[in-house]
């Protein structure tokens, strides 16, 4: 159940940090609020994993996932950067990620 939860954490993660791009310096309140739901609900499951999980590996997990998921989605609907650099830095992040979930 701590790998759902860490799933959960991550994405939640994502859409708090998708919910802050739009929320434009917390000047739209809709997003804003939406930003700290998310990040809130993120913590709590990040709380939850932990409670079994290694607090180095759940950690560096949710934050792994959530770059990863924030840099694919900003190149998707922000049209950020996709050179050749990035996607190979996106990519090592993967590995470690995956590296880490091997090692738990």
């Amino acid at each position: 159940m701590a790998w759902v939860y860490l799933v959960l954490a991550s994405v939640f993660e994502i859409a708090g940090a998708i919910f802050l791009k739009n929320a434009d310096g917390f000047t739209r309140l809709g997003p804003t609020v939406l930003t700290v739901a998310s990040m809130t609900t993120s913590i709590v499951f990040l709380g939850f994993a932990m409670r079994t999980l290694s607090m180095g590996s759940a950690y560096a997990i949710w934050t792994g996932v959530g770059v990863v998921g924030v840099a694919f989605l900003g190149i998707q609907m922000f049209g950020e950067s996709s050179s050749p650099v990035r996607l190979v830095s996106i990519s090592l992040i993967v590995a470690g990620v995956v590296s880490l979930k091997l090692m738990e």
